[in-house]
Protein backbone atom coordinates (compact mmCIF):
# COMPACT_ATOMS: atom_id res chain seq x y z
CA UNK A 1 0.00 0.00 0.00
CA UNK A 2 2.73 2.41 0.74
CA UNK A 3 4.76 1.82 -2.36
CA UNK A 4 1.49 2.21 -4.10
CA UNK A 5 1.04 5.63 -2.43
CA UNK A 6 4.30 6.76 -3.35
CA UNK A 7 3.86 5.89 -7.18
CA UNK A 8 0.82 7.89 -6.96
CA UNK A 9 2.75 10.76 -5.46
CA UNK A 10 5.59 10.57 -7.85
CA UNK A 11 3.58 10.55 -10.68
CA UNK A 12 2.02 14.14 -9.52
CA UNK A 13 4.92 15.35 -8.58
CA UNK A 14 6.00 14.58 -12.41
CA UNK A 15 2.85 15.96 -13.78
CA UNK A 16 3.53 19.66 -12.21
CA UNK A 17 7.15 19.45 -12.91
CA UNK A 18 5.62 18.62 -16.51
CA UNK A 19 5.10 21.99 -19.37
CA UNK A 20 1.83 22.79 -20.67
CA UNK A 21 3.18 22.23 -24.06
CA UNK A 22 4.48 18.67 -23.41
CA UNK A 23 1.08 17.92 -21.82
CA UNK A 24 -0.59 19.11 -25.08
CA UNK A 25 2.02 16.74 -27.38
CA UNK A 26 1.02 13.86 -24.87
CA UNK A 27 -2.69 14.71 -25.25
CA UNK A 28 -2.63 15.11 -29.19
CA UNK A 29 -0.99 11.78 -28.78
CA UNK A 30 -3.97 10.22 -27.17
CA UNK A 31 -3.39 10.75 -23.94
CA UNK A 32 -6.60 11.42 -22.23
CA UNK A 33 -4.71 11.99 -18.56
CA UNK A 34 -2.51 14.89 -19.96
CA UNK A 35 -5.78 16.77 -21.36
CA UNK A 36 -7.27 16.24 -17.66
CA UNK A 37 -3.89 17.20 -16.20
CA UNK A 38 -3.62 20.16 -18.31
CA UNK A 39 -7.84 21.66 -17.73
CA UNK A 40 -7.03 21.22 -13.94
CA UNK A 41 -3.61 23.39 -14.12
CA UNK A 42 -5.52 26.34 -15.76
CA UNK A 43 -9.23 26.02 -14.43
CA UNK A 44 -9.43 28.57 -11.72
CA UNK A 45 -7.83 30.89 -13.92
CA UNK A 46 -10.65 30.59 -16.59
CA UNK A 47 -13.60 30.05 -14.10
CA UNK A 48 -12.26 33.40 -12.63
CA UNK A 49 -12.06 35.17 -15.81
CA UNK A 50 -16.04 34.57 -16.11
CA UNK A 51 -17.34 34.87 -12.34
CA UNK A 52 -16.83 38.62 -12.09
CA UNK A 53 -19.15 38.94 -15.60
CA UNK A 54 -22.13 36.84 -15.26
CA UNK A 55 -23.77 34.73 -12.08
CA UNK A 56 -22.18 31.16 -11.39
CA UNK A 57 -23.92 29.10 -13.01
CA UNK A 58 -22.70 30.83 -16.20
CA UNK A 59 -19.38 30.88 -15.24
CA UNK A 60 -19.53 27.14 -14.40
CA UNK A 61 -21.10 26.61 -18.07
CA UNK A 62 -18.51 29.01 -19.85
CA UNK A 63 -15.61 27.34 -17.98
CA UNK A 64 -16.82 24.03 -19.59
CA UNK A 65 -17.36 25.83 -22.97
CA UNK A 66 -13.97 26.85 -23.46
CA UNK A 67 -12.07 23.68 -22.55
CA UNK A 68 -14.90 21.63 -24.57
CA UNK A 69 -14.03 24.33 -27.84
CA UNK A 70 -10.11 23.71 -26.68
CA UNK A 71 -10.85 20.03 -27.24
CA UNK A 72 -12.12 20.45 -30.48
CA UNK A 73 -9.23 22.86 -32.12
CA UNK A 74 -6.09 21.82 -30.23
CA UNK A 75 -4.49 20.68 -33.39
CA UNK A 76 -5.16 24.29 -34.74
CA UNK A 77 -2.84 25.71 -31.75
CA UNK A 78 0.79 25.93 -32.89
CA UNK A 79 2.36 27.22 -30.14
CA UNK A 80 3.13 30.75 -31.04
CA UNK A 81 2.52 31.83 -28.30
CA UNK A 82 1.45 29.88 -24.51
CA UNK A 83 -1.25 27.56 -24.09
CA UNK A 84 -2.86 29.81 -21.03
CA UNK A 85 -3.08 32.56 -23.98
CA UNK A 86 -4.81 30.24 -25.91
CA UNK A 87 -7.00 29.69 -23.74
CA UNK A 88 -8.28 32.92 -22.57
CA UNK A 89 -8.37 33.69 -26.65
CA UNK A 90 -10.72 31.28 -26.66
CA UNK A 91 -12.86 32.30 -23.14
CA UNK A 92 -12.81 35.97 -24.07
CA UNK A 93 -15.05 34.45 -27.64
CA UNK A 94 -17.75 32.30 -25.69
CA UNK A 95 -18.24 35.38 -23.40
CA UNK A 96 -19.06 36.97 -26.23
CA UNK A 97 -20.94 34.14 -27.83
CA UNK A 98 -22.96 34.49 -24.80
CA UNK A 99 -23.56 37.65 -24.39
CA UNK A 100 -24.72 38.29 -27.80
CA UNK A 101 -27.07 35.21 -27.67
CA UNK A 102 -28.66 35.51 -24.37
CA UNK A 103 -28.76 39.81 -24.41
CA UNK A 104 -28.83 41.16 -27.85
CA UNK A 105 -29.86 38.49 -30.44
CA UNK A 106 -31.15 41.02 -32.57
CA UNK A 107 -28.71 43.91 -32.27
CA UNK A 108 -24.79 44.35 -32.81
CA UNK A 109 -22.77 44.37 -29.72
CA UNK A 110 -19.10 46.75 -29.28
CA UNK A 111 -17.96 45.06 -26.76
CA UNK A 112 -15.55 48.25 -26.06
CA UNK A 113 -18.97 50.27 -25.49
CA UNK A 114 -21.21 47.99 -23.37
CA UNK A 115 -20.16 47.11 -19.95
CA UNK A 116 -21.69 43.80 -18.02
CA UNK A 117 -23.97 46.45 -15.99
CA UNK A 118 -25.24 47.48 -18.84
CA UNK A 119 -26.43 43.95 -19.90
CA UNK A 120 -26.91 41.54 -17.01
CA UNK A 121 -29.54 42.88 -14.85
CA UNK A 122 -28.33 40.93 -11.42
CA UNK A 123 -24.46 39.93 -12.55
CA UNK A 124 -23.00 37.29 -9.55
CA UNK A 125 -19.77 36.82 -8.48
CA UNK A 126 -17.70 34.37 -5.79
CA UNK A 127 -14.60 37.34 -5.63
CA UNK A 128 -17.34 39.88 -3.88
CA UNK A 129 -17.25 38.27 -0.61
CA UNK A 130 -15.93 41.48 0.75
CA UNK A 131 -16.67 45.19 0.82
CA UNK A 132 -13.44 45.97 -1.07
CA UNK A 133 -13.76 43.40 -3.37
CA UNK A 134 -17.45 44.04 -4.25
CA UNK A 135 -17.04 47.91 -4.59
CA UNK A 136 -14.03 46.82 -7.19
CA UNK A 137 -16.41 44.22 -9.39
CA UNK A 138 -19.27 46.81 -9.08
CA UNK A 139 -16.87 49.54 -10.63
CA UNK A 140 -15.92 46.84 -13.19
CA UNK A 141 -19.32 45.77 -14.37
CA UNK A 142 -19.88 49.18 -15.44
CA UNK A 143 -17.00 49.25 -17.93
CA UNK A 144 -17.06 48.05 -21.17
CA UNK A 145 -16.63 44.77 -21.23
CA UNK A 146 -13.30 44.52 -23.62
CA UNK A 147 -12.01 47.27 -20.54
CA UNK A 148 -12.75 44.72 -17.25
CA UNK A 149 -11.23 41.77 -19.56
CA UNK A 150 -7.63 43.76 -20.19
CA UNK A 151 -7.72 44.84 -17.18
CA UNK A 152 -8.39 41.55 -15.30
CA UNK A 153 -6.53 39.83 -17.37
CA UNK A 154 -3.34 42.34 -16.86
CA UNK A 155 -3.80 42.18 -13.36
CA UNK A 156 -5.03 39.51 -11.69
CA UNK A 157 -3.66 37.16 -14.43
CA UNK A 158 -0.67 38.95 -14.61
CA UNK A 159 -0.55 38.47 -18.65
CA UNK A 160 1.78 40.64 -20.65
CA UNK A 161 1.70 43.02 -23.31
CA UNK A 162 2.76 40.09 -25.80
CA UNK A 163 0.23 37.93 -24.35
CA UNK A 164 -2.52 40.48 -23.85
CA UNK A 165 -2.29 41.73 -27.84
CA UNK A 166 -2.29 37.81 -28.27
CA UNK A 167 -5.57 37.38 -26.92
CA UNK A 168 -7.28 40.47 -27.66
CA UNK A 169 -6.09 39.70 -31.11
CA UNK A 170 -4.37 43.70 -31.80
CA UNK A 171 -0.98 44.79 -31.46
CA UNK A 172 1.39 45.72 -29.16
CA UNK A 173 1.19 49.24 -29.42
CA UNK A 174 -3.08 49.37 -29.66
CA UNK A 175 -2.83 47.04 -26.25
CA UNK A 176 -0.46 49.69 -25.03
CA UNK A 177 -2.82 52.04 -25.68
CA UNK A 178 -6.25 50.50 -24.51
CA UNK A 179 -4.42 49.69 -20.65
CA UNK A 180 -3.76 53.09 -20.71
CA UNK A 181 -7.28 54.45 -21.27
CA UNK A 182 -8.47 51.38 -19.35
CA UNK A 183 -6.91 52.58 -16.32
CA UNK A 184 -7.86 56.22 -16.90
CA UNK A 185 -11.41 54.99 -16.90
CA UNK A 186 -11.05 52.61 -13.69
CA UNK A 187 -9.36 55.62 -11.54
CA UNK A 188 -12.18 58.13 -12.86
CA UNK A 189 -15.30 55.76 -11.84
CA UNK A 190 -13.13 55.10 -8.08
CA UNK A 191 -14.56 57.60 -6.07
CA UNK A 192 -13.18 56.14 -2.87
CA UNK A 193 -9.77 54.21 -3.50
CA UNK A 194 -8.34 54.72 -0.20
CA UNK A 195 -9.92 51.06 1.40
CA UNK A 196 -8.83 49.12 -1.99
CA UNK A 197 -5.09 50.58 -2.66
CA UNK A 198 -4.16 48.74 0.88
CA UNK A 199 -4.50 45.40 -0.14
CA UNK A 200 -1.68 43.61 -1.66
CA UNK A 201 -3.52 41.20 -4.20
CA UNK A 202 -4.65 41.50 -7.32
CA UNK A 203 -7.54 43.97 -6.20
CA UNK A 204 -5.31 46.27 -4.68
CA UNK A 205 -2.80 46.52 -7.82
CA UNK A 206 -5.68 47.27 -10.13
CA UNK A 207 -6.84 50.22 -7.82
CA UNK A 208 -4.22 51.57 -7.48
CA UNK A 209 -3.55 51.61 -11.05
Amino acid sequence: MIAVALAAVIRCAAVDATTDVELLDRWRGGEAAAGEALFKRHFDSVYGFFETKCAPADADELTQATFLACVASRDRFRKEASFRTYLFTIARHQLFRMLRTRYRRDAKLDFELSSIAELVSTPGTRLARNQEHARLIEVLQELPVETQSLLELHYREELGMDELAEVFEVSNDVIRARLSRARKLLREKLQDRQALASRDDWAGRLARG
